[in-house]
This record gives C-alpha cells, sequence and structure tokens, in this order.
C-alpha cells in the first residue's frame, strides 16, 4: 500500500483532522488504484486514465499543485495527454490545464482536448466580470495577503450539454452532468474498471452547499446525482477532494449518506417554508441528525449545515428572509447609531457584547459588537472587544468558511 491508499485508509477510519480541504496540507502524489486507472491526491486531485492512445484525464488540479502533479505524471509514465474532462469550471479544477498544454508542448506532441460542461463557458465570462469579488473572497478564505484571483482561463475545445460520452483508445467514458456544488457540473464513469470520477460531488467533508460568498448550489439535485452514482454498484469512487474510495460496499455507503445528509435538510427547511416560517426562524429550527456528522466523509470542516438552509431558502424562497423591515432597511450605519443612542452609546453595547460573551453566547455577543463597530467604527475599546470576540467564534466554529470569515473580522479590528 502506497501514501495514496494509506490516506484512504486512515480517512475512512476517521483518522484525518480535515488537512484535506487545506490547499498547502494537502498532497499524497500518485498511485494506481484500478486496472489502468491511477490518481494523484492533491488539494483538488487528478483521476489518470490509460488508454491504446495516450492517457485521458479527469480534471486538472489548480494552481497549488499542477507543477508538482504533472511531474509526478511524468514520473509514472510517458504516455501523452490526448483529452481532459473537466467537472467543472471552479479553477482549483481546471488552472492546471495550461501547465498541461506546456507539458505537450515540451514533448512536441499536440495539446489534449479539453471537454467541458457547456455552462463553464459562462462561468468563466462571470469569473472575468467578478474578479475584484471573488479575489477578496480567496482572500477572506485562505488569509491572503491580498485578493488574487484570474481573468484569463483555457477554453475548452469541446463542450456538452447533457450526458455524453468521450472514447479514446479503446476505452470508454461515459459523462454524466447533473447540478450540484455548480451547474456546469459532469461526473464519469469508467464502466471497465467500476470506477466513478465524481468531481466535488464528494469532497470528504459535509457537502460544499450552502458556501455565503458563492453563487447558487444545489442540494436536492445534487442527493439525486449520488443516487445515480449509487445505482452503479462501483468498486471505487474517485473525489474531487479528498482520497478515494475502495470497494463497492464503502462506495455505496458514503453515496447513500451523503445523499441522506442533503435529503434530511433539504425537507425539513422545505416543510417550514410551506409552513410560512421565516428565515430566521428557519434557520434556528433545522438540524441535520447528528449522526450524519460523525461519518469521516461528512464532518463540516469547510461548510456548515446552517448555510445548507440558508441556501435552499434562497434557492426556493428568494433573498427577502421574511421580516418586513428588512425588505427596504436603513442603512447598517444609521440604524447602529440609533440602538446605539438608545443603549447609551457604543461603550454600552459593547460592555453588554463582552457580557454576552461571558456567557458563552458568542452569536449575540457578535452582534452587539457589530452595532457597536459600525456607531464607532474608530474607538479602541470597540475595536479591541470585536477582535476578541471574533477569535473566539474562530476557536468555536468547525468550518472553514465560517472560521475564515471571522477570523477576517479580527483582522480587521485589529
Amino acid at each position: 500500500m502506497g501514501v495514496v491508499l494509506d490516506i484512504a485508509e486512515r480517512a475512512w477510519q476517521g483518522q484525518l483532522d480535515g488537512t484535506m480541504v487545506q490547499p498547502g496540507a494537502a498532497w499524497g502524489g500518485l498511485e494506481r488504484v484500478a486496472d489502468g486507472v491511477s490518481f494523484i491526491l492533491a488539494f483538488a486531485n487528478i483521476s489518470v486514465v490509460e488508454t491504446g492512445d495516450g492517457l485521458l484525464l479527469v480534471d486538472a488540479t489548480g494552481p497549488f499543485h499542477a507543477g508538482q502533479a504533472i511531474a509526478e505524471l511524468r514520473r509514472a509514465t510517458p504516455a501523452p495527454v490526448r483529452a481532459v474532462v473537466v467537472t467543472h469550471g471552479h479553477v482549483d479544477h481546471v488552472f492546471g490545464l495550461g501547465a498541461l498544454d506546456e507539458d505537450a508542448r515540451r514533448a512536441g506532441a499536440p495539446p489534449p482536448e479539453v471537454v467541458a460542461h457547456r455552462a463553464v463557458a459562462a462561468r468563466f465570462e462571470r469569473y472575468r466580470l467578478t474578479a475584484g469579488w471573488n479575489g477578496r473572497v480567496n482572500q477572506r478564505q485562505f488569509a491572503l495577503p491580498a485578493p488574487v484571483f484570474p481573468t484569463s482561463f483555457r477554453a475548452p475545445d469541446r463542450l456538452v450539454d447533457g450526458d455524453d460520452l468521450v472514447e479514446l483508445g479503446g476505452v470508454r467514458a461515459e459523462l454524466r452532468h447533473d447540478r450540484g456544488e455548480t451547474d456546469d457540473a459532469l461526473w464519469v464513469w469508467l464502466p471497465a474498471s467500476r470506477t466513478i470520477c465524481a468531481g466535488d460531488f464528494v469532497i470528504w467533508a459535509a457537502p460544499n452547499c450552502g458556501n455565503p460568498q458563492k453563487v447558487q448550489r444545489y442540494p436536492r439535485e445534487w442527493a439525486a446525482a449520488l443516487r445515480r452514482m449509487a445505482a452503479l454498484d462501483a468498486e471505487v469512487l474517485l473525489p474531487g477532494h479528498g482520497p478515494p474510495v475502495l470497494g463497492a460496499a464503502r462506495v455505496r455507503t458514503l453515496l447513500d449518506d451523503t445523499a441522506a445528509f442533503l435529503e434530511e435538510l433539504v425537507e425539513k427547511t422545505l416543510a417550514l417554508m410551506n409552513a410560512g416560517a421565516t428565515l430566521d426562524e428557519i434557520v434556528h429550527a433545522v438540524h441535520v441528525d447528528d449522526r450524519w456528522l460523525t461519518r469521516p466523509y461528512l464532518r463540516p470542516v469547510y461548510d456548515d449545515p446552517e448555510f445548507i438552509v440558508r441556501n435552499v431558502h434562497r434557492l426556493y424562497g428568494g433573498w427577502w428572509d421574511g421580516n418586513p423591515a428588512h425588505l427596504k432597511p436603513p442603512p447598517h450605519a444609521v440604524l447602529a447609531r440609533a440602538l446605539s443612542d438608545l443603549a447609551g452609546g457604543a461603550s454600552a453595547l459593547t460592555r453588554r457584547a463582552e457580557a454576552a460573551a461571558a456567557d458563552g453566547d458568542l452569536r449575540l455577543a457578535a452582534e452587539l459588537v457589530e452595532l457597536a463597530f459600525a456607531a464607532a467604527p474608530d474607538d479602541p475599546s470597540v475595536r479591541g472587544a470585536r477582535a476578541a470576540i471574533y477569535q473566539r467564534r474562530v476557536a468555536e466554529e468547525s468550518s472553514l468558511m465560517a472560521r475564515a470569515i471571522f477570523a477576517a473580522a479580527a483582522r480587521e479590528s485589529r
């Protein structure tokens, strides 16, 4: 057993600590996982399929590991890369395409044909329109010193609209389109080796289906895709992030559990929406069964079930939260100053926030200190209290998304 399969076994036994969602900590190298199929375990993974006419890759990893992944690939085989199936257009899955083109040029070979869903083109255009926004998201999420996001992307050569097929060197790769984390998602079924290349439908964490800083996700369709995968009775599952899953029983268990997790959140949220509950009532009433969160592949180390509830509401109910005052509210700073005056000043709000924090109610503490900060943003005592409260929030959260946003607020205050 090599490094990748050792990590896979330790992951299944619950012995990984969430490092696979941290780009700098996620690397395992290349290892064969099925007949004619190898796997490069990086932050965003690459599946390598051997054919009679060169290699078919599923995904190309991103800027963190592209050079390292290609060097590892070349140590294993000189075979040319003939085609790359992109499971979706996120930067961490596509930005290695340029490095693969350069690898082909060095060998005097034509660049690989890149196959993607048609919606990838629209995604790249949206990225160009929102590069500043996405750069600031990355800055917060990964504590970068400055906003960083690309505006140039390697265009796919072939766009598909739904389920499709790639045949190369006697190997059949069946492409399946489902919406999940993205609207441009493909996953790949390799019937000869009974292998699923799942893309980000599987990430060894609670599904990234509620990201508060990103566009719409599709939890109900995501669950349906997992059910479609489970019906194939695959022997190997290769995820977009995290190690491979080997053995039909384990593959089926992971897919069924993840689908059930999402279905439970969707059903509970929709039931309350249909009963007339507000978003505030729904967010604080819907809780996923704790048994799911103990599964090593469903721990909320990246996204958070509470964020998925909000995303379900946004998908089916729009942006209004049900509070009529929030339909056309005053500027937050105006409201904060009015409440500060009523409370006896920003210092009084800050003292109350600190008391709430001392009582362990960090949600209330954060709301109160934000009002104080909006009313008196230059007050050193307010800024100090705000930094301390958000640093405590970082310590009490499990998801990278929540931790990153709270940590950014603490840094801003300091």
